[in-house]
């Protein structure tokens, strides 16, 4: 995913929903979006060095981290850094109420459905945060919030500077704020007046995710330190997770033979279930990538640590033309013996 803005593509990471300023794609491909958009092509990049995240991790000599939703990759933490996840304890009682996800065959019954449950709640008072997996996502819904006169703000990456001021108003009474990952993650909406008594904030996520983690992060944005607050996904089977990973073409067929209408949607705790085995199913694929590229990779960081090792010494040095001399008595004669031996095989003592 990508945005264009003054004259540049700028790539937009879809787990934050943020731009990636001064990152780009390479192999030609981002030249071949600038081409679609007419805008300027620049010169491809050239790469120096490159690494995995987990070796980059690993160079430091104390690693750990903070985050409400490590739980779910304990295993990797433990597998790849050696690293225990322990859970803390909630300061106050969580007061959240998570609804069963509302499943519909199609997309546009899904979106008539999250701007029936805004209209609900926008007429009770109650602040509404919508999530959406993608900027495209949060454009149509808003499109849609507009035909049915319903005032609210967009927060993507086309808008980050208003983020702080989107944010702030997030919370307060009769608001309805659409958004990417952006407000999904470290993102503290605070209560205006009376919203406690409206039932706080009411969160709606219009798609799951393929990590369970950022379903989390998306939840955990309602409900902080006591407050009240909830919680509902809305799912199709046309979105990329069901498609793909929940036979949703037999979901599909089920509907159908029960005679379920446009508009009408499946709720059950197993319905629940049958998307984060799904998700499950994904993290696991994704895991087996990531460990496949760090057993290369590791072949690799054997090299990568001599060197390292060998610009440390010279960064670290107060003399540094004595290192390069060292070196150069040590690599000299050697090169030159085994030059020697090459050219001497076959020839007469």
């Amino acid at each position: 995913e990508y945005v264009v803005k003054d004259g540049k593509v700028v790539i937009v990471d879809e787990n934050t929903g943020r731009e990636m300023t001064g990152r780009r794609w390479s192999d030609g491909l981002h030249q071949a979006v600038e081409a679609k958009e007419n805008v300027e092509i620049e010169r491809e990049t050239q790469t120096y060095a490159t690494i995995t995240i987990q070796n980059y991790f690993r160079l430091y000599e104390k690693l750990g981290g903070m985050t409400g939703t490590a739980e779910t990759e304990a295993a990797e933490f433990q597998d790849i850094y050696g690293l225990d996840v322990l859970p803390i304890p909630n300061h106050k009682p969580n007061q959240r109420i998570d609804h069963n996800d509302q499943v519909f065959k199609t997309r546009r019954e899904k979106f008539n459905a999250v701007v029936a449950k805004i209209q609900q709640c926008h007429e009770s008072g109650q602040p509404v945060l919508v999530g959406t997996a993608s900027v495209e996502a949060s454009e149509t819904l808003s499109r849609m919030l507009q035909r049915s006169k319903i005032k609210h703000k967009v927060l993507n990456a086309k808008y980050h500077l208003q983020e702080a001021e989107i944010v702030k108003a997030a919370g307060q009474l009769g608001s309805v704020t659409v958004s990417t990952n952006m407000a999904g993650r470290g993102t503290d909406i605070k209560l205006g007046p009376d919203v406690k008594e409206a039932g706080g904030l009411f969160v709606i996520g219009t798609e799951r995710h393929q990590s369970r983690r950022t379903d989390r992060q998306l939840r955990g944005r309602c409900s902080r330190q006591g407050d009240p607050g909830a919680s509902q996904f809305f799912i199709s089977f046309e979105d990329d997770l069901m498609r793909n990973f929940a036979a949703a073409d037999r979901m599909t067929n089920i509907m159908d033979r029960f005679g379920m209408e446009d508009g009408e949607a499946l709720e059950h705790k197993w319905l629940n279930r049958s998307v984060e085995t799904a998700q499950k199913r994904v993290e696991q694929m994704y895991y087996r990538r990531r460990k496949y590229v760090l057993d290369f990779d590791d072949v690799m960081n054997r090299q990568r640590e001599v060197v390292y090792g060998y610009r440390n010494e010279v960064l670290k040095s107060e003399d540094p033309r004595e290192l390069i001399m060292e070196l150069l008595d040590r690599i000299i004669p050697a090169q030159v013996s085994y030059y020697m031996e090459e050219h001497d095989e076959g020839q007469p003592d």
